[in-house]
């Protein structure tokens, strides 16, 4: 079977771009002084161009981060530019493009672009994470043995503490996050497309070109105590026993973190598909999978799980062929439900 991907046009509805301030072009700032710039002010990722007037690169950074190397007031911009003897050009509010380091040395330009890529680094850990590779698990046999289980939850358990109906996943986006990724443009949402048709060819290595037969079966808990639980989620094992799963999810994550589109979290993936967590009890668009939420550890109301770890430990919620892995965009829907796509590609 031929691989999908399919780059949809990003539309970014999360973290609404602030306004910053335009400032005229800075003037070029002429020849630098008479101190060297460091050995490690060199840039080996750039392609710098040396002109008539000295050295030139143009970088790419997403709009919504601009604000930030512009700073208040342009403060920002003009330090860098004064540091580093360079005339940093960026687009104009509401245009698109690369942003431009000119200056007359080489080691000049290359001290601009880190500088402004630190800046940039730093600012990008600090916005939500915008998409995430997921194994979609909302197969119809797993949804009605999902919804069977939170049928039987409330009738038998309902009096237990924090425990109620508004703390279950929506079964049509039952899944299992591999891990998160913060994009923040079209382009970058292109590029994580392209990484993830990268990986088809070592899946199809993993699983013989078929897809895999999957098991979800028993519950387990995140946290020390069952009588305090936030979030509640399903095991998920391949059913001939080999670990080609994790083998699978463990590869996806190392890849998308050597190219830097992905932070390693853990040594190894945690493979959980969730079906209860305290974040769906005030906000119903909440995702599980990451630490970053909206709501904090202190606004959250944990339930008492000891009688449904007792009475549905072990309790089965169907088998399935999993034949996909997407790059699913956070807070969206697509015509079943589940996370729209912004890319996939198959097993087979």
């Amino acid at each position: 079977m031929a691989a999908t991907l399919t780059c949809a046009i990003y539309r970014r509805n999360v973290v609404q771009e602030e306004q910053y301030e335009e400032e005229e072009d800075f003037a070029y700032m002429g020849p630098p002084e008479s101190e060297e710039f460091e050995a490690e002010d060199t840039c080996d990722t750039h392609l710098i161009e040396q002109t008539e007037r000295g050295f030139r690169c143009a970088i790419d950074v997403p709009t919504v981060l601009y604000k930030y190397i512009i700073g208040k007031k342009g403060e920002t911009r003009k330090r860098l530019e004064s540091d580093t003897k360079t005339s940093i050009n960026i687009p104009k509010q509401g245009m698109e493009g690369q942003i431009v380091i000119t200056g007359p040395h080489k080691a000049a330009v290359s001290s601009a672009i880190t500088r402004i890529e630190v800046l940039v680094d730093n600012f990008r850990k600090k916005q939500p994470f915008t998409h995430f590779l997921s194994f979609p698990l909302n197969h119809p046999q797993i949804q009605e043995g999902f919804l069977r289980f939170k049928d039987d939850v409330l009738e038998q358990c309902s009096q237990d503490h924090g425990l109620d109906e508004s703390i279950f996943q929506n079964p049509a986006k039952l899944h299992l996050t591999v891990g998160t990724l913060t994009l923040l443009d079209e382009s970058e949402v292109r590029k994580a497309c392209g990484h993830l048709q990268d990986c088809q060819n070592f899946i199809r290595d993993i699983t013989g070109g078929k897809p895999l037969p999957l098991q979800v079966a028993g519950i387990e808990y995140m946290n020390d105590d069952p009588a305090m639980v936030d979030v509640l989620y399903a095991k998920v094992n391949v059913t001939d026993g080999s670990d080609k799963l994790q083998v699978i999810a463990d590869r996806l994550v190392e890849y998308f973190v050597s190219v830097g589109q992905m932070a390693r979290e853990w040594d190894r993936v945690k493979l959980h598909g969730t079906v209860m967590n305290t974040l769906f009890r005030k906000d119903t668009t909440a995702e599980d999978a990451s630490g970053s939420a909206r709501q904090g550890p202190n606004e959250r109301e944990a339930f008492d799980a000891r009688n449904v770890l007792k009475t549905f430990g072990s309790y089965h919620f169907g088998e399935l062929d999993l034949n996909t892995v997407s790059l699913s965009q956070r807070y969206s829907a697509d015509c079943m439900g589940y996370y729209a796509s912004a890319g996939s590609i198959s097993f087979c």
